[in-house]
């Protein structure tokens, strides 16, 4: 079995720390970044962590992830209410998967509150901000271990 967690983030992530603060708050996703290797590191995983604002790229790191990952992350940020593809390409997986997002989706305007990708997530944190990366980690590490 594969020993990486796959943490792959959807568009305008990459602006972390400057986009909307007041909302995202100020950490940054080079920060994310070092958390989420942190965390891997000590649950006994790697981290292969990405970042693309291109809804094919990330539908095409799912896929790579069914034949490399023990387990993904994803943050799909608004690519979460409309894409058709990435639900698709997330259910080929049969790796646990956990849907996360900075802020709590189901207090947002109305076009913030469905996610399509939560039909094919195990499970899904949002609203506990760049924490919500290590409870997924956590989660998933728990749910691999054996017994």
């Amino acid at each position: 079995m594969s020993r990486t967690f796959y943490v792959l983030n959807g568009p305008n992530l990459n602006l972390l720390g400057v986009r909307e603060p007041q909302l995202y708050g100020s950490t940054t996703l080079a920060e994310v970044e070092q958390l989420c290797r942190s965390v891997a590191q000590e649950l006994g995983y790697a981290c292969e962590f990405r970042q693309t604002n291109h809804e094919g790229v990330l539908v095409d790191w799912v896929q790579e992830a069914r034949e490399n990952a023990a387990a993904v992350v994803i943050n799909p940020a608004g690519l979460s209410f409309r894409s058709i593809p990435l639900l698709d390409a997330l259910k080929t997986l049969d790796q646990p998967i956990a849907e996360v997002h900075i802020t709590n989706i189901h207090r947002r305007d109305a076009l913030y509150q469905h996610s399509l990708v939560s039909l094919a997530a195990t499970g899904v944190i949002c609203g506990f901000g760049p924490f919500g990366y290590e409870m997924a980690l956590r989660a998933l590490a728990q749910r691999l271990a054996p017994g």
